[in-house]
């Protein structure tokens, strides 16, 4: 039990990477808070952990759902030990010219803002455990990606802040790091691909992108998760580890 009885927040825990990462802390002993804006499945994948654990609605766009939602957390289980900011949005591929600057603010309200505020109110409660934050960057952070401007910008900002409040946390003994994923087998990329004409040669297309030869899949994220949550990562902090499969090295 590499989490027990420690407390982990997780945004957009019910669905996707998220699900993963509440799957996994759960499984190493850990107190589960899932905050989505989907309250029934933030319900039914906090129910299917067990009933030790906490679902909240939180739209991440809006702070004041976020304040809430960390003053409920604290007042169900009295800390918080790891905050993983997950939840986020990746439009469509859309060039510059056909996102007006409006669009691309909210892309950067839910991907980027939210972590922002999401640690803002969680900080000093992370203080009092020696806690970690670990944010859910991309890939295309580092790298970029065509027609995905306000994306990249979004994740790239996400990865930017890791670092800078690495160096701000350290004195207080709290360790903020970032994973990259490339291409994870989630609802969202089943969705994708269900709209084209051939959704198995698009899923075969897009596992192809990795060098290893498939996509990841949610339990692998969590994992990297908790490891950058535990003791074994003790030493690693204001970094991005590329969770890719080494995509990023022939992208």
């Amino acid at each position: 039990m590499r989490f027990a009885q420690r407390v982990v927040v997780i945004t957009g825990g019910a669905k996707g990477i998220g699900a993963g990462c509440s799957k996994v802390f759960a499984q190493e002993g850990g107190l589960v808070a899932i905050l989505d804006r989907d309250l029934d499945a933030a319900r039914a994948t906090a129910q299917r952990l067990g009933d030790q654990h906490l679902a909240v609605r939180c739209d991440v766009a809006c702070e004041k759902q976020i304040a809430a939602g960390i003053a409920e957390v604290v007042e169900r289980f009295g800390q918080i030990d790891c905050l993983i900011n997950n939840a986020g949005i990746h439009p469509p591929d859309t060039p510059l010219l056909k996102m007006p600057p409006e669009q691309a603010m909210e892309v950067l309200r839910i991907n980027f803002l939210s972590t922002y505020s999401m640690c803002y109110y969680a900080l000093e409660h992370l203080k009092k455990t020696r806690g970690t934050i670990i944010n859910v960057s991309s890939m295309t952070a580092a790298l970029g990606q065509r027609n995905s401007t306000a994306y990249a910008a979004s994740k790239g900002a996400q990865l930017s802040f890791t670092k800078s409040l690495a160096l701000e946390c350290a004195d207080f003994g709290i360790r903020v790091n970032a994973i990259l994923p490339s291409n994870v087998d989630t609802p969202l990329m089943r969705s994708w691909a269900a709209s084209l004409q051939d959704p198995q040669a698009a899923l075969e297309r897009i596992a192809a992108l990795q060098p290893i030869g498939r996509m990841a899949d949610v339990d692998e994220m969590g994992r990297v998760c908790l490891f950058l949550a535990t003791e074994d990562s003790s030493f690693i902090t204001g970094q991005g580890l590329h969770v890719d499969g080494g995509a990023s090295l022939d992208y």
